[in-house]
This record gives structure tokens, sequence and C-alpha cells, in this order.
């Protein structure tokens, strides 16, 4: 719990990211989250003291429609939030459809395609609700990224694709005080 609201509040207090919540919000997405990076790379800032950088390539939305499987509705998606925003960072996927392209059965939810996701600390999530409270989807929790421990999902199978990846991100090159744990 100690964990959860530390990062509720880090969010909150985060302007850019909240105002881009509130637009995800506004799309009226099922079961729809902001996630990846731009979550995972503001809470390690947070956590070694750095100034806000935005060091995130990209500003993932993910949401669970199983009745809408169109890779166009999300292209189109993107583009309308890239007209309103002005920044050609958002990526959005319908994770409903994310199990053909990792060769998996069906993701049943979105907490359940994120616990897929190669890392644990990347495979969080953040919406808000009307009321503009914080909703957090962590289907392995906030540990490793409070512990700033880097490790592979449980449930992800391709170990040799992990390695690269936190051996091409240089995260530690950013974030001297991570801890990676090769698979």
């Amino acid at each position: 719990m100690l964990h959860e609201e530390k990062f509720i509040r880090a969010i909150m207090e985060h302007e850019q990211l909240m105002h881009d919540l509130r637009r995800v919000r506004s799309l009226q997405l099922t079961q729809c989250y902001i996630g990846a990076g731009y979550i995972r790379n503001y809470i390690w800032d947070v956590l070694h003291g750095y100034d806000l950088r935005e060091l995130h390539s990209d500003i993932d939305v993910v949401y669970y429609d199983a009745r809408d499987l169109r890779e166009e509705r999300d292209i189109q998606l993107e583009q309308q939030l890239r007209e309103e925003t002005g920044n050609a960072k958002w990526s959005v996927k319908n994770q409903a459809r994310m199990h053909l392209r990792n060769g998996r059965d069906p993701y049943l939810s979105i907490e359940d395609a994120l616990r897929y996701w190669p890392e644990i600390v990347t495979a969080i999530g953040v919406q808000l609700d009307e009321e503009d409270r914080v909703n957090i989807c962590a289907p392995h929790g906030l540990h490793d990224l409070y512990h700033l421990v880097i490790r592979k999902s449980p449930f992800f199978a391709d170990t040799d694709y992990y390695n690269q990846r936190v051996h091409k991100k240089c995260w530690q090159q950013q974030w001297p005080k991570l801890t990676i744990i090769t698979a």
C-alpha cells in the first residue's frame, strides 16, 4: 500500500501526465490506460531526484476491446491524439488483439495483457476515473519499480528478447541506481 500511495501522489504531481490522462479518458475506450515508459521513466526520475526529463520515446495508450480488433482503429486514435496535441509520440494498441502478434492465447483483460509484457517495471498502466482519481493496473505490483529492479516478467517467454531489450535500452546510463537482472 505504501508504494501505491507514493505512486498516486507522484502521478498527480505531474501536470502534463495528468493532462494526457484526461485526454485519453475522453476517448471513452474500455479498460484504457497510459503505461510503459512514460510512467516507468518518470518514477525512475523521481526516485533518482532528477527534474522532469520526459525521456519516454512514446506515450503508450493501451485498452481492451474484444469487439473491435481492427488495427485501423488504433491508427485512427493515434492520429486523433497527435492532431489534438501536436505530439507525435502517441502509440495506441488494443491489447485484445496483441496476443496475435505475440503468439499467445487471447488475453482476457488489460491486466492479463500487461502480465505478459517483457519487464515487470514496464507492465504498469494508469488511468483517471471520472472524479480524477488515479487507478493503477500493475499485475506484478509496484515493488520492482520502487526498488529500481528490472527483471523479466515470469509470463514473458522469450528470454533472449528480454536480455537484448534491456541491453539495448541502456537504462543504467540514464538511471545508475537501477539493478538489471538478466534472465
